[in-house]
């Protein structure tokens, strides 16, 4: 059982993760598809069925489709990080704000992480939109 299976996180993982989270609106937003091995393990398991598409498996099926999502937002900021060792790794939820073609948006992201050999990646990422609103241009 790991350290953070057993229900123990040091500061130095805390950290990490949150760092992780992070590194996800900078690698998405500059579209460094090259980098995503940054972010995920290889056997990434990315729901984002709240927003159109399946269930993605695997890290090139989640490239692949980064590439071609035409209605990508351009701009990820993530917010109220909260993470909790779990029996299964760590889970981390978050919410995140994303602008896109005149629209504002709120999404929550339900993470489950594993320790890699290269440090915390995302193993299962659950993205669920909250609210998409036009933002109004001023009279």
């Amino acid at each position: 059982m790991t350290p953070a299976a057993a229900g123990a996180l040091d500061v130095a993982d805390i950290l990490a993760i949150n760092n992780l989270i992070n590194l996800y609106g900078h690698v998405v937003d500059e579209r460094q598809w090259s980098r995503m091995e940054e972010l995920f393990t290889g056997d990434i398991v990315f729901d984002m069925t709240s927003f159109g598409p399946d269930i993605l498996y695997g890290l090139e099926a989640l490239r692949t489709c980064f590439r071609e999502l035409d209605r990508h937002p351009l701009a990820h900021h993530a917010t109220n990080i909260l993470i909790e060792p779990s029996p299964e790794g760590v889970r981390v939820l978050s919410k995140g704000i994303s602008l896109r073609n005149g629209e504002m948006g709120s999404t929550v992201y339900r993470d489950l992480l594993r320790k890699t050999d290269d440090g915390w990646r995302i193993a299962h990422r659950t993205a669920v939109k909250r609210r998409y609103e036009t933002i109004a241009e001023p009279s």
